[in-house]
């Protein structure tokens, strides 16, 4: 077919599929084919998501239904590990690291000293069977039902647990819920995401979360984020997992294929920065600490993933002192930071990751927190630089990390969305052509600038 030939045949089929309503443009490309730009309803995220969006969620709500229906990894109503898997080996995480895990996102919710807790995704109860003993109430929403009608019928005292999904805080039946256990009109002081962002399509989803959850807390409460996958991170995972599968390959060769592995990655994993952006959206100040992870054993949920806490309606702490990790003396790690914390608010920072670091006077986070026991303190992720720790002594004297997160080296966030919707969507346009024009010999639809603004 010659190239005027085929632009002839291409322009009657853009047109086509310029008449779809989940196409915004569509025409003619070079080479024959047909460039097509979804349109922006179709791929929004609020005000409600649109078609290929909830098509991702759904696909996510599909895959947790059947790991929660199999139970392959219950070990007891208090720990179902379903679906826990080392990234490296296919194993199930050690129950001892995931109890620790679970552990310490309980420590980080209780420091806030909640009394009514919204969690939003919460699995296969998890947090719920350690945290509800400690509250005057609590509700959990997940999209999987086989959880839901587990947990429900569990009869854990002050509970409740609703079929929704993240984005639907503040729909009727949730709103009902929280009325029965909390109270009519009462409202939570934390809503609660743990590890569930990872699932999440893109940034515009987050922020319509995150909106909907600080619109759904107490004006003085909490809402925590925790187990975030780290964007400035996700190179050296994949590298990580490429050198174990190929312990004889050269460093460029584990580079190029971590970068490969990165950019395919269907997960979300963002930085702070990305969430400062997102906070900075809102119209009433919001505070934003971010936490390391603590736990005992070294593996890609301690080394890759923290915890956010956005304080809302609180004022802001007297600005701390700050220490610099390498000005202070000795090299016993719990007689200095004692040493260090012991006095007025204090910020030690400039702490090198001993999990991702290799030089003097890097620590483990864990390390850390075994330092501070007993010590108002927080082991702390500094906002622009995820392989450096701090330490706020007390807890409260965390700084506003929104002030300070830097995005880091590379993307802030890396988005699974604009992956999935140029596959699904030209899937669907295939289809449609084959539907509405029989016969037609379907060109290549390649589709562009896929995002709800046109930008990515």
């Amino acid at each position: 077919m010659s190239d005027h030939s085929t632009a002839d045949h291409a322009g009657p089929i853009a047109d086509l599929l310029a008449a779809h309503p989940w196409v915004a443009r569509a025409h003619p490309a070079p080479d024959g084919g047909v460039l097509v730009a979804p349109h922006p309803a179709a791929v929004a995220a609020s005000p409600e998501p649109g078609p290929l969006l909830r098509e991702h969620l759904e696909q996510w709500a599909e895959v947790y239904a059947w790991v929660y229906e199999t139970a392959e990894g219950r070990h007891a109503d208090d720990l179902d590990l379903s679906g826990w898997r080392d990234s490296a080996t296919g194993q199930p995480l050690p129950e001892a690291h995931m109890r620790d895990w679970a552990e310490r996102t309980v420590d980080l919710v209780l420091a806030q000293r909640p009394r009514r807790v919204l969690e939003l995704g919460c699995g296969t109860g998890l947090l719920a069977h350690r945290l509800h003993p400690r509250l005057d109430g609590y509700v959990g929403t997940d999209v999987a039902p086989v959880a839901v009608d587990r947990l429900n019928r569990a009869g854990l005292p002050r509970t409740a647990f609703v079929r929704a999904a993240a984005h639907e805080s503040a729909a009727p039946r949730v709103r009902q819920t929280m009325d029965a256990v909390f109270g009519p009109g009462a409202l939570p002081d934390c809503v609660l995401l743990n590890s569930v962002t990872q699932c999440f399509p893109d940034l515009a989803y987050l922020r319509a979360v995150l909106h909907g959850a600080l619109a759904a807390v107490e004006e003085g409460g909490t809402v925590i984020v925790g187990d975030i996958r780290h964007s400035g991170l996700l190179l050296d995972h994949f590298g990580r997992l490429e050198r174990a599968r190929d312990p004889e390959a050269g460093d460029a060769a584990i580079a190029a294929r971590a970068r490969a592995a990165a950019e395919a990655d269907e997960e979300l994993s963002f930085a702070p920065a990305a969430v400062a952006a997102v906070i900075a959206q809102w119209p009433r100040p919001i505070r934003m600490s971010v936490h390391a992870r603590t736990m005992a054993q070294d593996s890609e949920l301690t080394r890759y993933r923290y915890d956010l806490v956005l304080h809302t309606g609180r004022p802001q702490p007297a600005v701390p002192r700050r220490t610099a990790w390498d000005a202070l003396p000795g090299s016993d790690v719990r007689g200095t930071l004692r040493g260090a914390t012991d006095g007025s608010p204090v910020l030690v920072h400039g702490i090198p990751n001993a999990l991702l670091c290799d030089m003097p006077g890097a620590v483990a986070p864990h390390t850390l927190r075994e330092a501070l026991e007993g010590v108002d303190a927080a082991v702390l992720l500094d906002a622009g630089d995820p392989r450096m720790l701090a330490v706020a002594a007390p807890a409260h004297a965390a700084p506003d990390a929104a002030e300070h997160a830097a995005p880091p080296p590379g993307p802030a966030a890396h988005e699974p969305f604009p992956g999935f919707v140029r596959r699904r969507l030209s899937e669907v346009l295939r289809d449609h052509l084959r539907r509405t024009a029989p016969g037609t010999t379907v060109p290549e639809i390649t589709v562009v600038d896929v995002t709800e603004d046109g930008h990515r």
